[in-house]
């Protein structure tokens, strides 16, 4: 089966079914019951929850300790023969961490050689990946630069990128119709139209995608979306309107509290908010990534559920001669890099310019780097075909 890919979305020509179970989609979508309503159609379960406190909840059940986790360390200053040197100790510790995740740029005539006669597919993460991380999430543009490399990227190879982001806001900020798109990390994807009875699933439904053509949205959430919409988001802007430097944002699958911005000795106060949101939601879970707690639905869905049905809809899953590369830099990002490290069957490429243990095989120190690397991907593809 030949994927085309062009100046628009790629279409499959001979589309395969999809295999659910395999995937996990229809009974493996677990949720927690919850009065008032329950799932059509999972597991239920119960969690036990500790009665609310002023802000014990928070600190006995580990939140402040992973929000702080998520902060850089600051540089020291140390004094060597009376001269004050700015000197970063991460930088040392970082150099023995790229022993076990060394640097794809240098790695990469040892990626290429693996790649030869294999058909690559790239998924990526969007904010700390394809644009840096900033104050203001709706100013973290993609450089022209990175989008040139993006679109290039797309002319030889599958490409996806999978965000935390809503679909429509992750679009909106890379705005090119060669790619696809996951959104809400991994719970709203566009995919191509297949016509088999897995378009018959109740997660799916016929859409149009920016250029009028016909595409499948796929959606293992979709009935939440009442309950974060109309309950949780505004519940979380009402509560942390009065903690300065707080942004809340609805991702339509899932709502996230950044706390950037705001002074640390106000993130207890922060996550005390969200405590007693989520304690009222038994069906909806945090999550933490780079100073933002994140409320999801407690489904068995994430982004390597999402890297899975991709490579699964493109007809690219349980094959020896296709090899996924996946490059991300937060926790959500684990999830992937779990399933390509899981039986050797691609590359999680991590972001980061400190160490923190992962899942990824390879690393990159920030944008800059994953742009070289995806400039390498297309001179050796084009050197391939030469």
């Amino acid at each position: 089966m030949e994927l085309k890919s062009s100046h628009s979305s790629p279409v499959l020509t001979d589309p395969i079914s999809i295999n659910k179970s395999r995937l996990g989609i229809h009974p493996n979508l677990l949720s927690y019951a919850q009065s008032g309503g329950s799932l059509s159609s999972g597991k239920c379960m119960t969690i036990p929850r500790k009665k609310p406190g002023k802000l014990d909840d928070v600190r006995s059940n580990g939140w402040l300790d992973a929000m702080k986790s998520s902060s850089p360390p600051r540089k020291k200053l140390i004094k060597d023969f009376n001269i004050e040197v700015a000197a970063d100790d991460i930088d040392i510790s970082y150099c023995s961490w790229m022993i076990k995740y060394p640097s794809a740029l240098k790695s990469f005539e040892k990626i290429s050689k693996n790649a030869k006669n294999k058909k690559i597919a790239v998924f990526l993460d969007y904010d700390g990946t394809l644009s840096p991380i900033v104050d203001d999430p709706d100013r973290a543009f993609m450089p022209d630069t990175m989008r040139s490399a993006v679109r290039d990227v797309a002319k030889y190879f599958p490409t996806a990128i999978i965000s935390g982001r809503s679909r429509d806001k992750v679009y909106e900020l890379v705005g090119l119709t060669e790619l696809y798109y996951a959104g809400s990390h991994g719970m709203d994807i566009m995919g191509p139209v297949s016509h088999t009875e897995s378009d018959d699933h109740t997660n799916f439904t016929r859409s149009t995608d920016q250029q009028g053509k016909e595409v499948n949205l796929f959606q293992p959430a979709r009935e939440f979306i009442p309950m974060i919409d109309e309950q949780v988001f505004k519940n979380l802007v009402e509560n942390t309107k009065g903690i300065k430097g707080a942004i809340v944002e609805n991702h339509k699958f899932c709502a996230s509290v950044h706390y950037r911005n705001v002074e640390e000795k106000n993130w207890p106060t922060v996550a005390q908010c969200v405590h007693d949101i989520l304690k009222d939601y038994p069906r909806l879970r945090l999550t933490h990534g780079r100073k933002v707690l994140e409320i999801r639905p407690v489904i068995d869905w994430n982004k390597g559920k999402a890297v899975e049905f991709l490579l699964e809809s493109l007809g690219l899953s349980d094959r020896d001669d296709v090899l996924p590369i996946y490059i991300g830099d937060d926790k959500s990002d684990e999830d992937a890099f779990r399933v390509l490290r899981e039986g050797s069957r691609g590359y999680g490429i991590l972001v980061s310019s400190m160490p923190k243990e992962s899942k990824a095989f390879y690393s990159l120190r920030d944008p800059s780097e994953v742009k070289k690397f995806l400039k390498a991907l297309v001179r050796w593809k084009k050197f391939e075909e030469a």
